[in-house]
């Protein structure tokens, strides 16, 4: 499962519609939609603003039903760097608590 479809399956459950989550999180609808049909991979920033839109924790959006982290799923597209593909890959290794400290710091590095 890509987080798009994580992020689609929440706001479905919890009955938002891409409009409810627009006005919650200050994201465009159409950007909403192009992440839940998985044609752009958003930031750790856009993660946590989509999280507090569906009212749940950050890290959520990456780990799959077992509760294990899952591998994100970045589209392929010429534009990603090897640099931005590597952040990917370390980010994936880092512990559940580790994750949670990189979102809260982006996060608030972000409103800065």
């Amino acid at each position: 499962m890509n987080i798009g479809r994580k992020i689609r399956t929440l706001r479905e459950a919890k009955g938002l519609s891409q409009g409810d989550i627009e006005r919650r999180s200050g994201l465009l609808r159409s950007y909403i939609s192009r992440v839940e049909g998985g044609y752009t991979a958003p930031s750790l920033a856009t993660l946590e603003k989509f999280a507090k839109a569906l009212e749940v924790e950050a890290y959520q959006l990456l780990y799959g039903r077992e509760g294990r982290p899952r591998a994100i799923v970045v589209p392929s597209r010429p534009g990603i760097s090897r640099s931005a593909s590597r952040l990917l890959k370390m980010y994936e290794a880092l512990s559940a608590s580790n994750r949670r400290l990189v979102v809260t710091l982006t996060a608030q590095l972000a409103k800065q």
